[in-house]
């Protein structure tokens, strides 16, 4: 995503200019937003009333329908990562029971090396979509884009279907993925944008939980159905995404950078629970006067060399934490297990048949990010990292040494074969506490403002780039260190990302964004895990994509 775009969709504090020599500029140009202390303890006391949120359901419920319509599309992109997982076993022509299974597919067989691209081409293919994301998105708007996405997925489907050959599925899978990845700005953005902070939390972590859903969905539908008529099935959801993001609003942040005013307003009175013009008028006034000073922040910095904003320990710092996460969460296992659940459980002798073992899995991921979501208020993200990268390392451990056991003396293990079944369920349950899902979470606070755009791009393109090479390299690792060999290896990962994450990672729940960067920029604190808050943050009241220092414009309505 290029740097104005990504940089327009961000809200701007003024202490990100306090070191900026061409501070004077802003305040000439955005002579409003500086009026005398006086006037502003005259207002103190209407500012206060008008800015107080009304936390109702009434007030939520547009949000969450509007969330809900975006998901939609989210949830075709988690069937599209959960569709190898059933369609390998029956496409592969060397499966344990794939020559006896009525899922067998009579018209397309793959080799191991074609299955290899078959599990791991999508992933590949959404960095690039990532990367022209903004720059093909941002002209058209949010909602635009997101209703214009739903069409390359159904193409995707319908190629699926009719696939008779390997290069109409590589084709397919890339589509898949090249979507995914041009969902990026479009989605997070439109999440950030439309809701307020009190609910935003919750209604963009719905998002990875959604994906997850998606994936679970073809795990069931894989026990009853053929794979090529759950890809016919799974055409539905696209287009009720695309009936369903007609209903909703653009976003009114991007109207505003539009100049579109007037259906800004429209679009707040919807999103704030269908009400009356003037009761928007703040936020919409704290909106626009906040774009004005971030477009001026934006020439500003065209000024200097991009380059040197990523040299700066506020970028390699986080940065290597978050890439080092993604990496632990991808070659620590569950990437793989998750790939390739059917043809492990059936290899291991799961005492119940790969698909419905693969069913089982992907319902505790489910469950282990849902507990992550609500434990991570009380306990933190740091505690629950630890946790679970250390909970999946032993997990593999026991996994490990019962298929040791089982290659030299298989009369050993004859009454325990639930022990990999088991094992390997906690372990994708432990890594969806927070291994899993910690980086995605880290990337929206851990960067400076005037970056966080690009580097969130990078840091959510190597996520793909190691599940890529994780599952495109599973059989060759097979071959050098055998099934047991492997999952010691994901111990070891895991154990390692335990130890890296303890002796690095700080606390940031709960943390104001500006700490945080003031936390990595000091060199000092390199291994201290506790966060300082200042008592100025503390006291400042964030609103939706908005500057809390700028003032309320009166106008009663623009409509």
């Amino acid at each position: 995503m290029n740097q104005d775009t990504r940089e327009r969709t961000e809200p701007v504090l003024i202490s990100d200019l306090q070191g900026d020599h061409s501070i004077q500029s802003v305040n000439g140009r955005i002579a409003s937003i500086k009026e005398s202390s006086n006037q502003n303890n005259n207002n103190n006391g209407i500012n206060e009333f008008r800015t107080k949120s009304k936390k109702t359901f009434k007030n939520a419920l547009p949000q969450i329908l509007a969330v809900s319509a975006k998901n939609c599309l989210l949830l075709t992109y988690g069937m599209t990562l959960g569709l190898p997982t059933i369609a390998i076993p029956a496409l592969y022509s060397n499966s344990v029971s794939n020559t006896t299974s009525v899922r067998h597919d009579d018209l397309l067989q793959l080799n191991k090396e074609q299955i290899s691209w078959f599990s791991s081409i999508n992933l590949i293919c959404v960095p690039l979509g990532c990367m022209i994301s903004g720059t093909i998105t941002q002209p058209f708007g949010r909602k635009p884009s997101m209703i214009a996405l739903t069409l390359p997925f159904i193409l995707a489907w319908l190629l699926f279907h009719y696939a008779s050959t390997v290069t109409e599925l590589y084709l397919a899978l890339a589509l898949c993925g090249l979507c995914g990845g041009l969902l990026e700005a479009p989605v997070l953005t439109y999440v950030a944008e439309i809701t307020e902070p009190h609910i935003r939390g919750v209604l963009a972590a719905l998002s990875s939980t959604t994906v997850i859903l998606g994936s679970i969905s073809q795990f069931i539908l894989g026990n009853f159905l053929h794979w090529r008529k759950i890809v016919l099935f799974n055409t539905i959801v696209p287009i009720v995404a695309f009936i369903s993001l007609l209903f909703i609003p653009e976003s009114p942040h991007w109207l505003i950078t539009k100049g579109r005013i007037v259906e800004a307003e429209k679009s707040l009175c919807w999103l704030r629970g269908w009400v009356q013009p003037d009761a928007v008028q703040y936020e919409l006034s704290m909106l626009s006067k906040s774009i004005a000073l971030n477009e001026e922040k934006v020439r500003m910095k065209k000024n200097k060399k991009f380059y040197s904003f990523y040299l700066r320990r506020t970028f390699l710092l986080p940065y290597f934490i978050i890439t080092a996460s993604f990496f632990f969460a991808s070659f620590g296992g569950t990437s793989t297990l998750q790939v390739y659940a059917v043809q492990i459980f059936e290899t291991l002798g799961s005492p119940i048949n790969g698909y419905t073992s693969t069913l089982v899995l992907g319902i505790l991921q489910l469950m282990g990010g849902i507990l992550g979501l609500l434990l991570i208020h009380w306990t933190g993200k740091r505690p629950l990292a630890i946790v679970s990268t250390l909970g999946s390392s032993l997990c593999f451990f026991v996994v490990s040494a019962y298929v040791f056991i089982k290659q030299y003396n298989a009369e050993i293990i004859l009454n325990v074969t639930w022990i990999p079944l088991v094992f390997l369920n906690i372990a994708a349950f432990m890594s969806h506490v927070s291994i899993r899902l910690l980086p995605w979470m880290l990337i929206g606070e851990v960067y400076p403002p005037n970056i966080r755009g690009q580097a969130s791009g990078a840091s959510g393109s190597s996520s793909y780039i190691f599940s890529f090479i994780a599952n495109k390299s599973y059989f060759m690792v097979l071959d050098c260190i055998n099934l047991s060999g492997t999952f010691l290896l994901y111990a070891i990962v895991s154990l390692i990302g335990c130890l890296m994450l303890y002796t690095m990672m700080p606390e940031t729940e709960g943390v104001p964004l500006e700490d945080i960067q003031n936390h990595f920029a000091d060199k000092t604190k390199t291994f201290t895990m506790k966060i300082e808050r200042s008592d100025k943050i503390k006291q400042k009241k964030m609103w939706s994509a908005t500057n809390p220092a700028l003032e309320l414009d009166h106008t009663e309505t623009h409509i």
